[in-house]
């Protein structure tokens, strides 16, 4: 789907895959230079997430905990992030990520 925005003063070129499952929604889109981020918010919840492409969350507001699955599929230790605060995940890798009170909104980007 085409979409006439702009996110940061950038043109937003099209949006697409959007998800929603009851607990994430998730909007995909892409800038005119072909950047790709993800925005969207986590309502409170306690979710898995599998990724490809290794990943930057920015968060925005609300606060999450969050820990990676190492290369043997166990957790790590539990990491807190809120507003204004970023985490990296790195590719082919799995995290678990809880929200309690109120909704994360956060902006992905895939690198």
């Amino acid at each position: 789907m085409s979409i006439t925005a702009k996110i940061d003063g950038v043109a937003v070129t099209t949006q697409a895959n959007v998800y929603f499952d009851g607990k994430c929604v998730s909007h995909g889109i892409q800038f005119a230079d072909g950047t790709k981020k993800s925005v969207g918010v986590i309502l409170p919840a306690a979710l898995t997430f599998n990724t490809g492409a290794p990943e930057i969350m920015e968060g925005v507001a609300g606060q999450c905990r969050v820990r990676l699955k190492g290369s043997d599929g166990k957790p790590g230790e539990w990491q807190t992030y809120g507003a204004g605060e970023s985490f990296s995940v790195p590719g082919n890798s799995s995290f678990d990520i809880e929200v309690a009170g109120e909704p994360y909104h956060y902006i992905c980007h895939f690198g």
